[in-house]
């Protein structure tokens, strides 16, 4: 397991220096540049701002100055905020992302397991059918249009729920209710196909000859191998729900990451697009590398393979 653990880190680390590497670049190629988006500056001002920061250097000392930067633990000054920095803008906005983020991983396990099992103990029954069509439709219908469809029902017509803000706890429920569907139907699909898969081998026949009651077949003999590909699903998934959904984050007006870096992006801060791209790869890499230890021990064949 530990040389498993060694290998998967070190491709991790490798790919998380990639990244950093390709941003870097592609974000200095782009036209424009992070003080041409205000109004005209004189050519002495825009000369001592690139001095101020360090963008008068020769494009390869600027890397090398990020990185060791970054190994400190500094993502560097934002060029949008001067008085701030990116450490500090993303520790405000993390919280916000990671809150919505759990919440909406509730919604997401507590709407999508239930219905992927129910689906596959009661296949081409009428569950069977309600869940498939609730899964298809999830992963069809983008949040865009689910987001706006359900605020004017609760928030406009019904009055039930404030359209936008993140104040109270009533503001919660429906963006974490949009973003729990979007990732609740997939989950749904994938508990039902992996459960499906399991209770078609031979040892689940063998444990209902032997008289186990379903719920015995289901939850002891069934359950950890029929949810290996829902493990295998939630890495990425929650390092996506937990930076924030730029859509959701949007049409609700949260103060989260996922809206802060769609605004850098446009603003051109370079410091603070980075610092957004380092944190969420490396929110993938971390969760994918857990799940890939959860499916070896669950799973020893996934060991020996990688």
């Amino acid at each position: 397991m530990l040389r498993f653990f060694a290998s998967r880190l070190l491709q991790s680390l490798l790919a998380l220096l990639i990244i950093i590497t390709a941003t870097f670049f592609m974000l200095r190629f782009v036209p424009g540049g992070p003080f041409t988006a205000e109004k005209a500056v004189t050519p002495e001002i825009l000369r001592n701002l690139e001095a101020h920061y360090g963008l008068d250097q020769p494009l390869w000392k600027q890397y090398l100055d990020y990185l060791g930067s970054l190994a400190r633990g500094d993502f560097g000054p934002s060029f949008k905020y001067p008085n701030r920095t990116v450490n500090e803008i993303l520790g405000d906005k993390l919280p916000v992302s990671i809150e919505l983020g759990f919440l909406s991983l509730v919604v997401a396990l507590l709407m999508g397991l239930p219905l992927g099992i129910l689906a596959a103990i009661r296949r081409n029954t009428w569950i069977d059918y309600v869940s498939s069509s609730f899964g298809m439709m999830g992963i069809s219908i983008p949040t865009f249009v689910v987001g706006p469809l359900l605020v004017l029902a609760f928030a406009i017509h019904a009055g039930w729920f404030n359209a936008s803000g993140w104040y109270s706890p009533m503001d919660r429920v429906l963006p974490c209710l949009v973003l729990g569907i979007a990732y609740a139907a997939p989950i749904a699909r994938l508990t039902r196909g992996g459960m499906l898969e399991i209770l078609n081998q031979d040892f689940i026949r063998t444990a209902r000859a032997k008289g186990a009651s379903e719920l015995r077949v289901v939850f002891k003999h069934s359950l950890r191998g029929g949810l290996l590909p829902v493990v295998s699903f939630l890495g990425p998934a929650i390092a996506g729900i937990l930076t924030g959904s730029f859509v959701i984050e949007t049409i609700f007006q949260i103060p989260g990451l996922g809206r802060e870096f769609v605004n850098s992006a446009f603003n051109r801060d370079y410091t603070l697009v980075l610092g957004t791209v380092i944190l969420y790869a490396g929110l993938i890499m971390g969760l994918n590398l857990a799940a890939d230890l959860t499916q070896a021990w669950m799973n020893p064949k996934v060991r020996l393979e990688g």
